[in-house]
């Protein structure tokens, strides 16, 4: 018989079987190595170091953008809202004294923050007085004009004086908004160290035509009529269309002068008086006294006793505001407002377009305010 492997493996014979062999010994067991340390990856821990930061970004932003929408709406009509800030006396005073601000550079802004200001007075009853505090070296002739028509429409409805403070200048277009004080005696403050005056009108225009020249760069224009290009900066400006120009600067300097007479009762009485002062010149706060420009020379604080004595108010029962602009989202995450200057691109594209400006400068306004 073929021999048989039974299931523990030791072959089956026919015949005794053979003595039992010492049982097989245990095979050692293999050697434990030590575990090796688990290492601890800091990758999460960066993760979600990363993922709270930028998170606690997104909730400063998502509230700073929700602070300014909340600031930029006045009830709910959507408009910006004009901050109000105490500035002295009283401040639970019942009676305001206002101080309405010109800064910078005078533009055609239909709803600038000067003519928010003036609508804010217009709709507080509570102010019985204005201080209009101007630093500015004036501007364009249809801003400087709108701002003096607004000024004065503000005080025949409120029925409220208007005390000017000038600033470190007041000059041009600057003067010209002053003028919104109307025949009001000793109401144009100056300050010791302020220029004004500068008293006319300019339509800067810039010859770069020989440069252009050199550069191969030859003013093909097509126009409908030979005035039409008048004053471009490609080509020299012709007898006719200076003289057509000196016509406009002649229009805009009368209607310079009419305002000054509405503001200074005296030059009424002499307008060669007038037209001596008027020459462009700027004069420091002692010359403007001496020659009529100027009531006096004080700082704010002395055109806001004087606003307080016209309206006929009690300084203990009186108080002073003057007006802040929303803030931006960049003051809010920056903690301030930036007083940087911005390159405004309308007013870079106007430099090429001829303009009439009341403005104390050599050059037309590149630059504008946040």
């Amino acid at each position: 018989m073929d021999s048989q492997v039974p299931q523990d493996g030791y072959p089956q014979h026919e015949g005794p079987k053979p003595a039992a062999s010492a049982p097989i010994a245990a095979q050692p067991a293999q050697t434990a190595f030590p575990e090796r340390p688990v290492r601890r990856s800091h990758a999460g821990t960066w993760i979600a170091l990363i993922l709270l930061l930028f998170g606690g970004l997104g909730i400063l932003m998502v509230g700073g953008i929700a602070l300014v929408a909340v600031a930029s709406i006045a009830g709910g009509t959507g408009e910006p809202r004009v901050h109000e800030e105490y500035f002295s006396h009283n401040r639970s005073g019942s009676r305001k004294v206002a101080i309405l601000t010109i800064d910078g550079v005078i533009m055609d802004e239909v709803d600038g923050f000067a003519k928010r200001q003036i609508e804010r007075v217009i709709k507080d009853e509570d102010v019985a007085a204005v201080v209009l505090r101007v630093n500015s070296p004036g501007g364009t002739i249809s801003g400087s004009d709108y701002l003096h028509h607004h000024l004065r429409k503000m005080v025949e409805e409120r029925k409220i004086p208007i005390v000017v403070s000038m600033g470190g200048i007041a000059a041009s277009g600057g003067y010209y908004v002053s003028m919104a004080v109307g025949d009001t005696p000793d109401s144009i403050f100056a300050e010791p160290s302020t220029f004004t005056g500068s008293i006319g009108v300019i339509i800067p225009h810039y010859d770069l035509s020989e440069m252009l020249n050199h550069w191969g760069v030859e003013y093909d224009a097509v126009a409908s009529g030979k005035f039409k290009s008048m004053g471009n900066l490609a080509k020299p400006m012709t007898e006719e269309e200076r003289e057509l120009f000196q016509q406009i600067v002649d229009e805009g300097f009368e209607q310079f002068k009419k305002v000054i007479r509405s503001g200074r009762p005296v030059f009424e009485e002499d307008p060669e008086e007038l037209d001596a002062l008027a020459t462009g010149q700027i004069f420091t706060a002692e010359q403007a006294v001496k020659n009529g420009l100027v009531d006096r020379i004080g700082f704010i604080e002395s055109a806001v006793e004087r606003a307080i004595e016209l309206a006929s108010l009690n300084p203990a029962n009186v108080q002073v505001v003057r007006y802040k602009p929303d803030p931006t989202l960049t003051d809010l995450l920056m903690g301030g407002k930036s007083q940087a200057q911005t390159i405004d691109m309308h007013a870079i594209l106007e430099l090429a377009t001829p303009r009439a400006y009341y403005l104390t400068t050599w050059l037309p306004p590149v630059c504008s305010r946040p």
